[in-house]
């Protein structure tokens, strides 16, 4: 294995940041967020920036962060637990009807997704009344929801049932596509939806409370953190494990309820799961690096352990890659989460039209409207220079083309 793929960012007064970034841009802003990150006392060993990185709230999107004995709440995000889920079918290219309308008309049905302002009444993007399928996992979370509302009574008033197998909006995604071997796969993005977004701007602002409080020379507000034994560590912890769990089963009960949607549209008799993958990208969890045991932040970025699947999703017309860790203790065994943006959702709308976005999803079934082209292909990193800049952190397994494509 070539141990040295990356670039060494050496930030004066903190550890060094290793970036898998040859051949991939990275911006100015990007890089002074990393170096800010690099200087907490909090950090162990060194920083590493994936291939997708780029601007963030406080820490970058596609970065790894160690932490000892510490987590910096902001790092992790609102989205905890925004991740991917893929499964293989025994379906092929031929299986799938000609025109593809239909069968995205039956997930957007099937799915709730996108939303709308509070003023125009309920919530699209939520279940009305949520099937019993939802009921059945949320009695399997309740619980643990209800002690961690005990202490934070705020964090109850959110859409936590009703979001429980809802897709959500911006780059959450539901696609249908065909892997090398014109094999169909199911593949969808989405996090912990509403109750994670409240989880994490709640303890967002109480490390931040935290931190004015003791004084720390912060090199940005939003890296405040909690050190173990503080007054909210522990509450954090569980919050945050609570919210990646949800978000795991939320994906769980999209991806049953996908594959029931299109056994309706398709007659043929398929097998799903032949190959599946569920992995978190914005999360944090205790592991052993380095002989120390320590939390990893993934804020966009997949665990890549020695021979773990997995999914590094491109834009709404590139490939996506289901992918095998090569566990390179540099990156803390980790690799990319996608493509990552070159550009922010307004530049993107300011910049294309519905024409451009209707040449770059050409022979995609998917929406081509304004509300969209912050989406469009040309706002994210090449694909194939990201895959290229980790080669030494995972391998490629199987690589997929969406013929199907539902946004939020």
């Amino acid at each position: 294995m070539n141990q040295n793929n990356y670039n060494e960012l050496q930030v004066e007064g903190g550890v060094t940041v290793k970036m898998w970034t040859k051949g991939v841009p990275v911006e100015a802003e990007a890089q002074q967020q990393l170096a800010n990150a690099a200087k907490l006392p909090i950090v162990f060993k060194h920083i590493a920036a994936m291939p997708d990185v780029h601007l963030g709230i406080g820490a970058t999107i596609g970065s790894v962060i160690p932490t000892f004995k510490a987590i910096i709440p902001a790092a992790v995000g609102v989205d905890i637990g925004c991740g991917m889920m893929a499964c293989k079918t025994t379906l092929r290219a031929e299986d799938l009807p000609d025109n593809l309308g239909p069968l995205r008309s039956a997930i957007e049905r099937a799915v709730p997704h996108g939303s709308n302002p509070r003023s125009r009444g309920r919530d699209q993007g939520s279940w009305e009344n949520p099937p019993e399928t939802v009921d059945q996992v949320w009695a399997g979370l309740v619980d643990e929801f209800d002690a961690i509302c005990e202490a934070h009574p705020r964090i109850r008033n959110t859409n936590n049932r009703k979001h429980l197998g809802t897709l959500g909006t911006g780059n959450h995604f539901i696609e249908v596509c065909l892997d090398e071997l014109g094999f169909v796969w199911f593949m969808l993005h989405s996090g912990s939806r509403g109750v994670g977004n409240a989880i994490g701007n709640h303890f967002i602002e109480l490390a931040k409370k935290d931190a004015e409080l003791h004084q720390r020379n912060l090199p940005d507000k939003d890296l405040a953190y909690f050190e173990e034994g503080a007054q909210y560590f522990g509450d954090y912890v569980k919050a945050v494990g609570w919210a990646q769990k949800f978000a795991q089963k939320n994906r769980e009960v999209m991806m049953a309820n996908l594959i029931a949607t299109v056994r309706k549209v398709i007659p043929k008799p398929f097998e799903s799961h032949i190959e599946a993958v569920n992995c978190h990208h914005n999360y944090v969890q205790q592991e052993r690096h380095f002989g120390e045991d320590v939390f990893v932040t993934r804020k966009g970025a997949v665990s890549a352990k020695q021979g773990q699947l997995g999914i590094i999703p491109g834009s709404m017309g590139a490939r996506s890659y289901i992918v095998r860790g090569k566990g390179n203790p540099e990156s803390f065994e980790s690799c990319s989460h996608g493509a990552g943006r070159t550009m922010s959702r307004t530049a993107a709308k300011k910049r294309y039209t519905v024409a451009d976005q209707i040449k770059a999803t050409e022979g995609v079934e998917c929406r081509k409207d304004a509300a969209v082209i912050d989406e469009i292909p040309m706002a994210y990193k090449d694909i194939d220079a990201v895959m290229a800049a980790q080669s030494d952190l995972v391998e490629v397994v199987h690589t997929l083309k969406q013929v199907v494509c539902v946004k939020g």
